[in-house]
């Protein structure tokens, strides 16, 4: 077990590495929708890349994680496969969003023979996400009539 400084040491000595293995700039926060949103995670036991919904309006959530819906065939065929499309996601804070994540199991951040790994499965997956998100960002944007 490693220490709670340990344990922020190696995450941020993680995090760097992968910053230098894929030196570029993600997407993520810089969607152009409020509160929609790409994101890495990573524990010890699984590695994940996530879309998360959180607007605080539930018709407009839902809206927007169903435009994604709609686009799942496409998503799936030409993107990026296995993704998991949870409409009522509850994070641990009791907060409800949407959720679509892919992930990688049996893989975690404390051991470093992982990483390279765990780094090669978030820049497979995250560009293809934002290839999609790129070339149909004006299809999901498109719910202004809510």
């Amino acid at each position: 077990m490693y220490s709670k400084e340990e344990t922020q040491r190696l995450k941020r000595e993680f995090w760097i590495a992968f910053a230098e293995k894929y030196p570029r700039k993600w997407v993520l926060y810089d969607t152009k929708i409020k509160d929609f949103s790409f994101k890495f995670y990573v524990d010890n036991k699984k590695a994940q890349v996530l879309i998360d919904i959180e607007h605080r309006s539930d018709e407009k959530r839902i809206a927007y994680f169903e435009k994604l819906e709609a686009l799942k065939n496409i998503l799936e065929e030409e993107f990026i496969k296995d993704l998991i499309f949870e409409k009522e996601h509850t994070l641990e804070s009791g907060k409800t969003i949407s959720r679509i994540w892919v992930e990688k199991l049996g893989v975690g951040v404390s051991n470093k023979n992982y990483w390279d790994e765990i780094f090669d499965f978030y820049n497979e997956k995250m560009n293809a996400l934002e290839m999609f998100y790129l070339e149909y960002d004006a299809f999901i944007k498109d719910i202004e009539k809510l």
